[in-house]
Parts: structure tokens; sequence; C-alpha cells
């Protein structure tokens, strides 16, 4: 027994290795590194801060920075800005009657001595740069994209530009409804020392009107500006967006 199978170990032919595996293919390697850096691409574009304005947000601050900038000029002008000063005459002329509405604006204020409505003058100096800043960044580092297959593009601004942009028109956001809200009561616990002297329909239409929209707009930008910064914080943002 023991000749026979050392016998047919020995008449049996030895087995051939196996060949190696044939090296990959340039077209193989290519495609591996295509789906490689497409997915580091997707990967560093799902993790990049992307910002766009809103159109509200836009038409606000294309509406409000003017009118924040003239007003600013009044105040930081007087007394050369109001009635019978060089400067009054054509581009303040409308303060003559303001300032017989809000006494802050009008020569009570500026023969008292008081301070607030220039202090409030030199923070819209401050909030204005803000908001300038947060356009220049969305204007000039940002990029227009195509949203649809046929449709237009929007401007958009990534990275820490726009990252910067958001957090800046954030702040003066809150810069904006914060100053409004001390103008506001400023004059209720001064038991409406400047206003209380109208009827209830001049104060409405000239006062509460006008300075109600510098409520709507700013809290609008805070909320839109908000929620953006929380999701992305978060990690939301992207799954809101796929």
């Amino acid at each position: 027994m023991v000749s026979t199978r050392s016998s047919s170990r020995a008449d049996s032919p030895p087995r051939s290795p196996s060949p190696p595996p044939p090296p990959p293919s340039r077209s193989t390697l290519s495609s591996s590194s295509r789906d490689t850096t497409a997915t580091a691409t997707t990967s560093r574009t799902r993790g990049t801060f992307r910002h766009a304005p809103t159109p509200w947000t836009l038409l606000w601050l294309g509406v409000s920075l003017p009118l924040v900038i003239w007003d600013t000029g009044y105040v930081l002008g007087r007394p050369h800005t109001m009635e019978g000063g060089l400067a009054h005459w054509p581009l303040w002329s409308p303060y003559k009657l303001y300032g017989e509405v809000d006494h802050v604006y009008g020569w009570k204020a500026v023969r008292e001595g008081t301070g607030f409505t220039a202090a409030q003058g030199l923070l819209n100096v401050v909030e204005t740069a803000m908001y300038a800043v947060y356009l220049w960044l969305w204007r000039a580092r940002g990029e227009t994209t195509t949203m649809t297959p046929g449709g237009g593009g929007r401007r958009v601004v990534s990275g820490r530009a726009g990252a910067l942009a958001v957090v800046v028109g954030f702040s003066a956001a809150v810069m904006t409804l914060s100053k409004t809200i001390l103008y506001l009561c400023n004059e209720y616990f001064s038991g409406f020392a400047n206003i209380g002297h109208n009827d209830f329909l001049t104060v409405l239409f000239l006062w509460i009107i006008p300075n109600g929209a510098w409520l709507v707009g700013p809290t609008y930008m805070i909320v839109s500006m908000g929620t953006e910064i929380v999701d992305n914080l978060g990690g939301t943002a992207h799954a809101k967006n796929e």
C-alpha cells in the first residue's frame, strides 16, 4: 500500500503555478483616479459654505441704505442742514417738517444739547459700513451660478468670504434692530416728550409707520441669516439643499 501511494505520487504531473493577475490597464487606473477625484471634489463642495442674499434682503438694503445715508448726513451736519442753514435746501428740506413732528430732529434738541440724535447718527455710519462690506463681499468675491438648466443664475459667495459676509450682514441687522428699538424706547420712557404734541394721525403716518419699517426689515434679515448660520453649524444645510 505504501509503495503504490508513492508510485502514484511520483507519476502524477507537477502542478503549474497559477498565473499572476494581469496588471490594471490605463483605462482602469484613469477611471479609478477620476472616481476618487470626483468623490473628493464632491466632498469639498458639500463642505463649502455658500451664501446668496435673498431678493427681499437686496430690496430692503436697496431702499434703506440711501435713506439712512441721507438721514445720517442731516443729523451729523446740524445745524447747517437744518432750516436756515447753508446746506438745508434742497437736499434736507423735508426735515423741516419732520423736525417739527419729532423734536429729536428739530431745533429743540440742538438748543438743549441733546446728544442722543448725534450718537445714533454715528452708529448709522458704522452700521452702513458693515452693510457695504456685506454687499462688497457678495459682489466682488461671489460667482454667478446657474440654478436650473434653462433658467438664470444667482450670485453666490462661497467659502470663508461667504461665511464672513453672513456674519457681517447678520451683525449689522442686529445693530439696526437694536438701535431702532432703543430710539422708540427712549421716546416711550421720556413720556413722549418729543412727539407728544402731535395728533394721532400725524404720529401714525409720520412717525410710527416710517420707523416701523426699520423693525420689519432688519428682523427679516436676522431670521433669514440666523437660520442659515444655525443650519450650517448644525450640519443640516446641505440636506435641505439636496
